[in-house]
């Protein structure tokens, strides 16, 4: 009888509100023939539940990340001869650079259970951003990075595993001098635990 009413109250624990994580992720830039850059990052995730209905639940998320990359120029004309010092600028940015970058990411999330124990789910995001290195197609220094994921996650009592494949925007909306920015397909990978 007391086995039988622990269960059913542990069945009746209701979800928390609030979740916190970890999540690793690794991408690189689309195909092109004018830059590489290869990344690998770590986030921490703070999942707040605003609301739930029938069929969906909508989260808002924080995500402050760290991204470490790689970036070469491959086209070195894309510095034109008309930019001051031009010759000098092709020799530098064709050489291999190391960029970290500094990420305060806002999300929004909408989920879509499927069973007890699974869900996918549509993410977007945008946040504030410094970067370390300048390049041919950023400035150093201020920035935003903008995400749009899609996402599979399952739940095992209060931790959940998730799989993010995503795509990545970053560029610094003309605020500074060079705003080619990069676009990159990520994926990620992070477990989280409900407080």
């Amino acid at each position: 009888m007391l086995f039988l009413l622990s269960v059913k109250i542990m069945a009746q624990e209701k979800d928390s509100r609030l979740c916190l994580g970890l999540n690793y992720g690794f991408g690189s830039e689309f195909n092109n023939t004018d830059y590489t850059f290869i990344n690998h990052f770590y986030k921490l995730q703070l999942y707040y539940k605003l609301s739930e209905t029938k069929h969906f639940q909508y989260e808002i998320l924080i995500q402050p990340e760290i991204n470490f990359a790689k970036h070469q120029l491959l086209n070195f004309y894309f510095v034109k001869p008309e930019t001051p010092d031009y010759q000098q600028k092709r020799e530098d940015y064709t050489q291999l650079k190391e960029v970290r970058e500094y990420v305060l990411n806002l999300g929004f999330l909408v989920r879509k259970p499927i069973g007890k124990s699974c869900s996918v789910y549509v993410l977007g995001s945008i946040g504030p951003m410094i970067n370390d290195t300048e390049t041919e197609r950023m400035s150093k220094g201020f920035a935003f990075a903008d995400v749009l994921a899609l996402g599979f996650s399952f739940k095992m009592k209060k931790i959940h595993f998730d799989i993010r494949p995503e795509i990545r925007h970053v560029s610094n909306a003309g605020l500074s001098g060079k705003n080619g920015g990069y676009n990159t397909r990520n994926i990620e990978f992070g477990v989280s635990y409900s407080l």
